[in-house]
């Protein structure tokens, strides 16, 4: 095979003995062209290296393919399944994923945002509470189709894809009344997301409402090491509590290490522990934690369907709010699972 740096279609056309027009019919899905021809125009593009260019198309059609993806933290195991979930449907959909990292609060979120609309970026996705409302406000002004995963931005234009977390925190709730527990705790960052806070003010709520106390404490981000903060928060009150609710599967892990080899307590005959994400070290056998999956393949097809969908099917006026619900996932941090 001859190759070479860049082959235009006039090329392959002339290779294969047919017009211009006729290579772009070829590439073009849907378009009407007869076998012959397109075996000819196939068998002199292989031979010549020829690729689509796509960003040229784009720039033709005002639409290039490309989909931000606007993440924080993209070390969790949560944030990584979902990221992954997300870039195969959107590959299968033949678009081209661009990922900018939010977990600085300077302003290169706001360039890296910036250079991506100057790349004609169709769309964007923003997988988290953290970026600031004005990206959410940029996307829209740049004429992006804009999705946001847990977030509570009521901009007109958007689909916002959520989970029912209060709905999740009265299950728990009732999970650790039926174990017998009634000194309840509820451990979170000082994150602050949406997602986060919506969890704690549903199990605070909940609980509340039987005339049952929650402790709460909060502390740095939502990860492994303020759960073991946290946990020796909790665990050296007066009142220690025997049931603690997590915001999410990194800090009840951090939770249960510290329950367990600083305050010598069994799980769960001393202190019952629940999660969210079921990421993959929610099921190892040292945590074995009960927690609540999130329907991470639902939440990525919805996102892409709606990116995907004619423009006419969409109104940019209205707020489209999807509610899933998430998979209570019983394990042996409670009792009686």
């Amino acid at each position: 095979m001859v190759t070479k740096d860049f082959v235009s279609a006039q090329e392959v056309a002339e290779k294969a003995g047919v017009s211009r027009s006729a290579v772009s019919r070829v590439f073009t899905p849907g378009a009407s062209v007869s076998a012959a021809t397109r075996r000819r125009v196939m068998d002199a593009a292989e031979a010549l290296g020829y690729h689509v260019n796509h960003l040229a198309r784009g720039l033709m059609t005002n639409e290039s393919g490309i989909v931000c993806l606007i993440v924080s933290e993209l070390g969790t195991p949560y944030r990584s399944s979902l990221i992954q979930a997300l870039t195969q449907q959107l590959q299968l959909a033949g678009k081209i994923a661009m990922l900018i990292n939010t977990d600085r609060s300077d302003g290169s979120v706001d360039r890296a945002l910036r250079q991506a609309i100057r790349y004609r970026a169709d769309a964007s996705i923003i997988l988290s509470g953290l970026p600031d409302k004005s990206i959410t406000q940029l996307c829209l002004k740049s004429g992006q189709r804009l999705v946001l995963i847990n977030r509570d931005d009521d901009q007109p234009g958007p689909l916002r894809i959520n989970l029912d977390d209060q709905e999740a925190a009265g299950r728990i709730l009732t999970a650790f009344l039926r174990a017998g527990c009634r000194q309840l705790a509820f451990a979170n960052s000082e994150v602050g997301t949406p997602s986060l806070m919506a969890r704690e003010r549903g199990f605070v709520a909940a609980a509340s409402a039987l005339g049952i106390e929650v402790a709460v404490e909060r502390h740095g981000s939502t990860g492994y090491e303020a759960g073991k903060v946290v946990a020796q928060r909790l665990l050296t009150r007066k009142e220690r509590p025997d049931a603690i609710f997590c915001a999410n599967d990194l800090m009840a892990c951090g939770v249960m290490d510290a329950a367990r080899h600083q305050f010598n307590m069994s799980i769960p005959d001393q202190l019952c522990v629940a999660g969210f994400d079921d990421i993959e070290q929610a099921s190892w056998s040292s945590y074995d934690l009960t927690t609540f999956a999130q329907p991470v393949e639902t939440l990525a097809r919805e996102a892409v369907a709606f990116l995907a969908a004619a423009a006419s099917t969409i109104d940019m006026g209205e707020v489209e709010t999807l509610k899933l619900h998430a998979k209570l996932v019983w394990r042996g941090s409670i009792r009686g699972g």
